[in-house]
């Protein structure tokens, strides 16, 4: 599941975006209003976490926005006001829950499965591909030779490929949708996650290979 964070304390926002990522959530991060707005005219998120007080932008300005245009998104605000009328002015603008700093990351983290809850029921939990199935609610690629619980990127991987079979999925396109745009990470990572689920993929009894169309991207694809 991937998670937009914007939050201009840059201290505040690596530490809550590293427990995101231990949660198995995968989190682009920016620091102020309008680079919020930027990311989601380009990216797909499955939640929204937005600062209420930024620079350029403030965060019930980014929430109409993105309202306004049409986007769902569910979009949990952050602030330190927690008097109601603040309150209510964020929720009667669109978003799915309010949190008051300082806050736990155990509530945190409890908010964020229930905003994005309805969503996840709504989408198919186990998708299947020849003779494989993926658990989204678990993480688990299951064949008939066995199961292996997938890391998080492992799984956002498998989850596109399965969601998208004999489509061919660019090298650009997996960097942007589970590292960022902004990652350090060199391209080369891509292919060795390829390589860690292909060892899954065999292990498990898949008849379900991964191809690779050399220098573009990758497919699933079903044998025989």
């Amino acid at each position: 599941m991937r998670l937009l964070y914007a939050e201009d304390e840059k201290s505040l926002a690596r530490a809550v975006s590293t427990i995101l990522i231990k949660s198995n959530y995968s989190v682009d991060v920016v620091y102020d209003g309008q680079s919020a707005l930027d990311y989601l005219a380009t990216e797909n998120y499955d939640g929204v976490i937005l600062d209420v007080m930024m620079p350029k932008l403030d965060g019930i300005s980014v929430l109409k926005s993105m309202r306004a245009a049409g986007d769902n998104t569910p979009v949990l605000l952050l602030t330190a006001r927690s008097e109601i009328d603040d309150r209510v002015t964020g929720l009667d603008s669109g978003a799915n829950d309010y949190l008051t700093k300082p806050f736990d990351m155990k509530e945190l983290l409890a908010r964020i499965r229930a905003m994005t809850r309805v969503p996840a029921i709504q989408a198919d939990t186990r998708l299947s591909a020849g003779n494989v199935t993926l658990d989204c609610a678990n993480y688990e690629l299951t064949g008939p030779g066995g199961s292996f619980k997938l890391a998080n990127k492992e799984f956002q991987m498998m989850e596109m490929l399965m969601r998208n079979p004999r489509k061919l999925i660019s090298t650009e396109f997996f960097m942007d949708r589970i590292w960022g745009y902004e990652s350090e990470a060199e391209m080369n990572v891509v292919w060795v996650y390829i390589s860690y689920l292909r060892k899954k993929l065999t292990a498990v009894g898949a008849d379900v290979q991964i191809k690779a169309q050399r220098g573009v991207g990758y497919y699933l694809e079903v044998q025989g």
